[in-house]
């Protein structure tokens, strides 16, 4: 049994042409989806999925119909694959029941391990780049030293309440009170919140 599946991305364009030509090659079922490639849920690939038998054919338009990208559609196939169902993609004429059809598919499995493969070779080069040049990965620290100084010098003024100095520098309190701890401007062992400070995030709320 052949199992049809059509996409079109917006209900302004039509599913007439993909549905022709799916009836045409042979499909007895067409389950179709209106939905971004990039979307994760799709009911109509789903219930395809869910009703494709082994010894079955799912059937699309064009390979990109399928798969949100190319690592999604060589593993969907594998699954299928595992199942005992065939593939087939009309416009690219490849197909899973034959030889040649699954050297193709051998291809892009190993294309797509190279491109990964390249990435990660790629961002671990970029790291080691950083570091060379005094960089660490992460993300940048919130308070420069400058600014821990300004911090000090404002949290020393009993003028300055922590939602005061927060909206100056643009950091949560969290944040705040992390530094102030980090820095020494309060005691590493301290577990609580000062009064002092307290007191402005209890008026604060």
């Amino acid at each position: 049994m052949q199992i049809g599946y059509a996409r079109i991305s917006t209900h302004d364009q039509n599913l007439d042409l993909q549905k022709d030509a799916l009836t045409a090659s042979g499909c007895e079922n067409i389950l179709t989806d209106v939905a971004s490639g990039a979307a994760n849920d799709r009911d109509g690939l789903s219930q395809a999925m869910e009703q494709l038998r082994a010894s079955d054919v799912l059937v699309v338009w064009r390979l990109d119909r399928l798969g949100r990208s190319f690592k999604h559609l060589i593993e969907t196939v594998r699954t299928l694959q595992a199942r005992g169902v065939g593939f087939r993609s009309l416009t690219e004429g490849i197909e899973t029941e034959s030889s040649g059809g699954r050297l193709v598919f051998h291809l892009f499995a190993c294309l797509a391990e190279f491109e990964r493969s390249v990435i990660r070779d790629r961002t671990r080069a970029g790291l080691a780049a950083a570091r060379a040049r005094g960089r660490r990965g992460g993300r940048p620290a919130a308070l420069t030293n400058e600014v821990v100084a300004l911090t000090r010098r404002m949290h020393a003024d009993p003028a300055h309440t922590a939602a005061d100095i927060c909206r100056a520098l643009g950091v949560s309190r969290a944040t705040l009170y992390r530094y102030l701890k980090q820095h020494a401007i309060l005691p590493p062992s301290c577990s609580t919140v000062p009064y002092a400070v307290k007191r402005s995030l209890d008026v604060d709320q």
